[in-house]
């Protein structure tokens, strides 16, 4: 069987090598006639025949072809200088050319070797020899330009090759004075579902994605529209999440807006991995040759730029690159650059929401939420930096140090004769996925001298999706030293209610949307109602959050809420005034926002 597979890819890539562009450069025009007839025989259907020398660079850079056949003996042009002058030319330097010569001595071919010929061949020329070395040069070739330019997972061009084109391509434009579109291609919230999932079941998305993006941009109406049939060559997968798409002859943008709006919809369709149902949308932005940029760095960042800025207003957005756009690129990079700073300088702070058991009126402990005290920008919300600090990679150790103060507050407040108050942090997906995850919490709990049975550990129901085993292993692992486990934002994720019983976990939070309008919203109601419900009887702890309102607060305690957490008793708050809260007592009817 392996012996008939291997067959079948030897005779595909014959096949494709019968469609590289050859391209000859002779003075005896006559020769290349006879050659390019015995070609056409043996199967090779494109050439490019070049008979005055002079001509022949010109020709080079316009027609890029794959291979070169060079005469070495011509007026005015010899074949040394074309050969000096190709190897000098980035875009230039891995085509490979096959010299012909009349000359046998030695000194001739070392020359050419020195200068970087790939490989001789004798006047007059033997064509079954021709077709041999052709073929052979063209196999290396192949094989080299997979292992350089292309992708290994999805097979397409990689960022060198996609370069490489685009500068070819800007060069093209600028002389025949043509617009073209560059598309920036980011996955929506790949990186969560990579970390849920694993890399594996991440590999076999991107996979299916590439698939759908050559589709796509193959389907007859986008063909017809843009008058272009092979745009599937110049998509290219960036790196991570990252694809791109040069367009060229866009006379319009709203072409440009057609085609990314033809990938959005190919992308609709759900991904199945591992029997799991998975939405994967896009954000693209699109930046335009020569308005946006005029060099292919540029193009490439504005179109990132634009990108980014899309997927900032939503999922599965596009939007055209502008000057508004740049700066609030530039602005982003700036904030990158100063959570870095701030990680060194230690600027963040923790402030505390009480949460209160609703049978006893008391304070049980509290929900660790991240502060940024920025000496030029103030204290700066969560919301404003946690996406930067999770696109970047920072939330690892910006998560870790959240650990390390939670356990440190919680031993600090014990020790002003607070009690044991149970500290609640949120563990963000990337810190989840972490190898060294339990080691990290170990050693959070050992430094600070603190009791583990009260600290809590809140995750998400994207993280529980993956290889069930493994999971189930990493939480019993950690629980076994003592911290608990609870489900955040329930309702808002993949609801599949199946892991509430496989996985060993304490608490279940209701997400505030599904409290926002309840007792009044009856469906919301209902909803709230059964969670609760459904959570006691799985012996899981009930955490409400986002009440503001007596109505809710009483709505909750009649359906038997285990524990309640929101403005109506008191907004986050620094550790000392929090410690304050906790001495001062909670009056459950009288309690006012703060």
């Amino acid at each position: 069987m392996s012996e008939t597979v291997s067959t079948l890819q030897v005779d595909e890539l014959f096949l494709q090598l019968k469609d590289s562009v050859i391209m000859m450069v002779d003075d005896e025009p006559l020769l290349m006639e006879l050659l390019q007839a015995f070609l056409e025989d043996e199967g090779y259907k494109k050439f490019i025949t070049v008979e005055d020398s002079r001509k022949a660079l010109d020709v080079l850079d316009v027609e890029r072809p794959d291979i070169l056949l060079l005469d070495l003996n011509m007026p005015h042009v010899d074949g040394f200088e074309i050969l000096a002058s190709v190897r000098k030319l980035k875009m230039m330097q891995q085509i490979p050319v096959i010299v012909l010569t009349s000359s046998s001595d030695a000194e001739t071919k070392l020359k050419a070797l020195e200068l970087g010929a790939t490989d001789f061949l004798s006047k007059p020329v033997d064509s079954s020899e021709l077709a041999l070395r052709l073929r052979n040069t063209l196999m290396v070739k192949s094989y080299q330009d997979q292992l350089t330019y292309y992708d290994t997972l999805t097979q397409l061009p990689n960022r060198k090759l996609f370069m490489d084109r685009l500068e070819w391509s800007i060069k093209k434009s600028r002389r025949d004075q043509e617009r073209m579109a560059l598309l920036n291609i980011g996955l929506d919230k790949f990186k969560q579902v990579n970390d849920s999932l694993g890399p594996r079941a991440g590999d076999e998305i991107l996979t299916e994605v590439s698939r759908r993006l050559i589709d796509s941009v193959r389907e007859s109406d986008v063909v017809s529209r843009l008058g272009v049939d092979d745009l599937w060559r110049q998509l290219a997968r960036l790196g991570g999440d990252e694809f791109c798409i040069l367009l060229p002859h866009v006379v319009h943008g709203d072409g440009a807006a057609f085609v990314a709006e033809r990938i959005q919809k190919s992308l609709a369709k759900a991904f199945v991995v591992d029997g799991n149902e998975i939405y994967i949308s896009a954000s693209i932005g699109i930046a335009l040759f020569p308005n946006d940029g005029e060099e292919a760095d540029v193009l490439v960042q504005n179109a990132g730029a634009a990108a980014a800025y899309a997927k900032q207003q939503g999922v599965n957005n596009y939007a055209f690159y502008s000057k508004e756009i740049n700066e609030l690129s530039k602005k982003r990079l700036s904030m990158e650059a100063a959570l870095r700073r701030a990680l060194d300088n230690n600027e963040f702070v923790l402030h505390y929401q009480p949460k209160i058991d609703l049978q006893t009126g008391k304070v049980k402990g509290c929900e660790a939420l991240i502060r940024w005290d920025s000496p030029e920008m103030g204290m700066v919300p969560p919301f404003k930096f946690i996406p930067i600090a999770e696109e970047s990679g920072l939330i690892v150790p910006i998560g870790t140090w959240v650990i390390e103060e939670a356990c440190r507050q919680q031993v600090a407040w014990r020790q002003q004769g607070l009690g044991d108050l149970i500290v609640a942090v949120n563990v963000a997906g990337p810190q989840f996925n972490m190898n060294n995850l339990q080691q990290v919490i170990c050693s959070a709990i050992e430094a600070a001298g603190m009791n583990p049975n009260f600290l809590k550990l809140e995750i998400t129901e994207g993280m529980m999706m993956g290889d069930e085993d493994s999971l189930i292993k990493k939480l019993n692992d950690i629980k076994s030293y003592g911290p608990s486990f609870s489900i955040d934002d329930f309702g808002t994720g993949y609801s599949s209610l199946s892991y509430l019983k496989r996985f060993p976990l304490d608490e279940l939070k209701v997400d505030r949307s599904f409290i926002i309008d309840v007792p009044k919203a009856k469906d919301d109601s209902a909803i709230v109602k059964a969670i609760i419900a459904m959570a006691h009887s799985l012996d899981l702890n009930v955490v409400a959050e986002g009440v503001e309102e007596l109505e809710q607060l009483e709505f909750l305690k009649g359906l038997g809420c285990n524990v309640i957490q929101g403005f109506y008793f008191s907004k986050p708050l620094p550790a000392q005034a929090f410690a304050e809260f906790v001495r001062a007592g909670v009056d459950l009817v009288s309690a006012t926002n703060t």
